[in-house]
């Protein structure tokens, strides 16, 4: 597993130290996530912070953008210097516009569904993705629990990448931790991001490493 600590969970006033901590704990990715008090009810943090992250990280920073209208924002999050722009599919009116979009940008193109959304939405531009986020809590807040089908939508999704010969990675988000992380990697998700289970352990370099293990 792809373990992508959610900087969500960090101490905002070390930020700096906090990436660096998770990274030197064995994290692969940052996530970052974006939200604009409209498209979730929550606010969390804009392109000042995510290109403080982009000076301090030196892994792939994975950026999830939980607003409307994301596509206005692809070069802006280019130029942060993030790896990957995950996008939700409810917030795209033109979804495969946006996403060719990031992709011509030379950033990897993810996009996002909410709990409610089913995987095979998806089947007619499945080809076109590097990866598939499944959110396991409806978004906009930390600390909330996993939602059990997101296993179920795991296995969904992974025949339907299989079906198209798509190469694209399965990144799940909320209420991850040891044991949900676990049940994840054994139903072949291949990403997991955790906020509070890295950031508020004594020992996170043992949760990564716990999260690592399929």
């Amino acid at each position: 597993m792809i373990v992508a600590p959610s900087i969500l969970s960090a101490d905002f006033g070390r930020l700096s130290e906090s990436i660096s901590m998770v990274e030197e704990a064995g994290a692969d990715w940052i996530h970052c996530d974006i939200m604009d008090g409209v498209f979730v009810p929550n606010i969390s943090f804009g392109f000042p912070v995510l290109d403080a992250v982009g000076r301090t990280a030196t892994k792939p920073i994975d950026v999830h953008l939980m607003i409307v209208d994301p596509g206005r924002y692809v070069e802006r999050v280019r130029d942060s210097g993030a790896y990957l722009m995950n996008v939700h599919y409810e917030a795209c009116t033109h979804l495969h516009r946006v996403v060719e979009h990031i992709k011509s940008t030379g950033m990897k193109a993810g996009v996002t569904l909410n709990p409610a959304t089913p995987v095979e939405l998806l089947r007619d531009i499945m080809a076109e993705l590097d990866l598939v986020l499944l959110m396991s809590v409806n978004p906009g807040f930390g600390g909330q629990k996993f939602i059990g089908n997101t296993l179920n939508k795991i296995t969904r999704l992974r025949k339907l990448i299989e079906e198209s010969g798509s190469q694209a990675l399965i990144e799940v988000d909320g209420g991850i931790n040891e044991e949900t992380g676990r049940a994840c990697a054994l139903a072949s998700a291949d990403v997991a991001v955790a906020g509070n289970a890295i950031f508020k352990s004594s020992n996170p370099q043992a949760v990564i490493a716990s999260l690592h293990q399929r």
